[in-house]
């Protein structure tokens, strides 16, 4: 036998396979419970984090994170601005950028979109390039009055490669004998994108010098400022950091356009990880019933051993750990199957047969602090629900258990 006794003696119930069978079913069942629910929270939550880090590069890599309005200021003032912000740790790019609520309108169809107008600084900021999966998006950038709209909207519209679409500004207009009308233009279709995403229904690219002509602006006009920040979600601690840069400029930021989407998934997260959290918490209590039943049946063993001079702290600990041992064992089942479940999701959803909406995969993103935070919180619970038990085992009185040994 080794020190301490309580260690050896706990690991020895644990594992004794003799007894009564339904305590051994209890255990065996919250051992099982453990497992299950953590191995459904971690796959829920990868799963979870994919979709949102798939949104985050899909939708967020197309629009500005922050957009400064350069209205009231010169275009020597902005540019200012712009070398300014670039130095600043939040900041991955700061670029010239236009853009103006548009008609997209061909002979089948017509949409509303918003209309970007990218200059040649700021292509680099946005991943449409690596979204291009027809035509070329450099024409879009170097030729007048070409444009980059998603496939979903060129199979609406029934345009391809090559055709011209009309983009129509209402908010710019100019006045003709027949009324005010608005400002429009044939553009042609150079190139198709496509994201996958809720954003292939309302954007479209242009260069900022065709959008600022479409918009009835001159050269020298002050164009907005795209930013684009390393981590989009730290848009707070950037407004913070640089609020007196900004002190003088209308801004908005991402969240205005793209902010509910994300609050939605963040609260289905939220919600999903409490209802699963629940299944680990019945397994736990399981662990309560077991040790509760556990320590009537080994009263008597309980008293002998207190007779040979185990202290009452040490009963305490010896089923303090005979429960921990069921909440390790099932835990580390638990994250071993999750982690190989998210890992193969989609390869066992094809070998069952189940086929998601057009041929979709599941993202998977390993966000390693989560994970271990829902582990160490399912042996956290584990602990805390052997504290009844174990106290109540340490209250056994030897004389009056053993008076009729």
């Amino acid at each position: 036998m080794f020190q301490p006794v309580s260690l050896f003696i706990g690991l020895r119930y644990s594992r004794s396979s003799k007894g009564n069978a339904f305590i051994s079913f209890i255990s065996f069942f919250s051992i099982a419970g453990i497992a299950i629910g953590l191995m459904a929270l971690f796959t829920v939550i990868s799963v979870m984090n994919g979709f949102e880090n798939n949104l985050k590069t899909n939708m967020l890599g197309l629009i500005p994170h922050v957009e400064i309005s350069g209205e009231g200021h010169s275009r020597e003032q902005v540019k200012q601005l712009q070398t300014a912000l670039a130095d600043s740790p939040y900041v991955k790019q700061v670029s010239l950028y236009q853009h103006g609520e548009a008609i997209l309108q061909t002979n089948r169809d017509l949409h509303g979109v918003l209309l970007q107008g990218l200059f040649n600084d700021s292509a680099s900021i946005y991943k449409v390039r690596d979204k291009i999966v027809l035509g070329d998006w450099q024409q879009v950038m170097d030729s007048h009055y070409h444009i980059a709209i998603s496939r979903y909207l060129s199979r609406k519209l029934g345009v391809n490669l090559g055709d011209k679409l009309r983009v129509i500004m209402p908010n710019a207009s100019t006045y003709t004998p027949l009324g005010r009308v608005p400002s429009q233009r044939l553009f042609t279709v150079a190139a198709l994108y496509e994201t996958g995403s809720e954003i292939d229904t309302s954007l479209a690219f242009s260069s900022g010098y065709s959008l600022q002509r479409l918009l009835k602006q001159n050269d020298t006009s002050a164009p907005n400022l795209s930013v684009s920040l390393v981590e989009p979600f730290a848009v707070n601690d950037f407004l913070a950091a640089d609020a007196q840069l900004l002190s003088s400029y209308t801004y908005t930021d991402w969240r205005d356009s793209q902010g509910t989407l994300f609050a939605a998934v963040a609260m289905e997260k939220r919600i999903m990880t409490m209802l699963l959290a629940l299944i680990v918490l019945v397994a736990v209590f399981n662990i309560v019933s077991a040790l509760t039943m556990m320590v009537s049946e080994k009263q008597s063993e309980v008293a002998i051993l207190q007779t040979l001079g185990l202290t009452p702290q040490q009963v305490q600990q010896v089923f303090m750990i005979q429960g921990l041992y069921n909440g390790l064992i099932g835990t580390s089942i638990g994250a071993v199957l999750g982690i190989f479940l998210s890992a193969n999701i989609n390869e066992l959803l094809n070998l069952l047969g189940i086929n998601l909406l057009a041929g979709m995969s599941l993202p998977v993103k390993f966000d390693v602090i989560s994970l271990v935070l829902i582990a160490v919180g399912s042996i956290a619970m584990s602990f805390l629900a052997t504290l009844y038990p174990a106290r109540k085992a340490a209250k056994v009185n030897p004389a009056e258990v053993l008076r009729y040994e």
